[in-house]
């Protein structure tokens, strides 16, 4: 809330309560480009001044918490927005709310537990063998499917991309020439 001289009282924030994209920076740890990008994203929202400058709110730094909480746990920045949404930005979200989204997690985070454990055991496995093979490892080449259309940058080669490597050339004369050709 924002007083005036003659005691009117009138909501958002105090200009002594905003910060600088500059002073939200130093707070945060983070760039400014990174939280001009945030922005752009709609993760964090800037209010401006008659000079176009921009103005954060001190909530702004919990939202950005939270974003880099989202980011450690391996959540991505959409992720992160969806969390955010369903979150109050005034005012600032209770601990029951943050605990909810927080509780949207634990399947996320259960899953990057299986994975990291499936990544652990190829990786025993791996070193185990110690072949790293392009051709034949589970974990360094695991499901090639454009080496099985031959050696070399197979997708350079591909036609299509998107439906896989390099289809198999025509087939070959008695005498190494293609069949028609030269």
């Amino acid at each position: 809330m924002t007083a005036h001289s003659d005691g009117r009282r009138t909501p958002g924030p105090h200009h002594a309560d905003l910060l600088t994209i500059g002073q939200l920076a130093d707070r945060s740890g983070l760039a400014p480009s990174a939280l001009r990008y945030y922005e752009s994203l709609d993760l964090i929202q800037a209010t401006r001044t008659a000079g176009g400058q921009r103005r954060y709110t001190r909530g702004t730094l919990r939202r950005i918490a939270f974003i880099r909480a989202a980011q450690r746990v391996g959540l991505s920045l959409d992720e992160a927005r969806v969390a955010l949404d369903r979150l109050p930005e005034r005012p600032a979200p209770s601990g029951t709310e943050w605990d909810r989204v927080a509780e949207s997690w634990q399947s996320r985070i259960d899953e990057q537990i299986a994975e990291l454990q499936r990544l652990k055991a190829k990786l025993s496995g791996c070193i185990g063998c110690g072949c790293l093979s392009l051709t034949r490892c589970a974990l360094y080449n695991a499901a090639d499917r454009a080496g099985e259309a031959g050696p070399g940058a197979r997708y350079l080669l591909t036609r299509d991309p998107d439906t896989g490597p390099e289809p198999v050339p025509p087939a070959v004369g008695t005498c190494g020439t293609r069949r028609g050709g030269r």
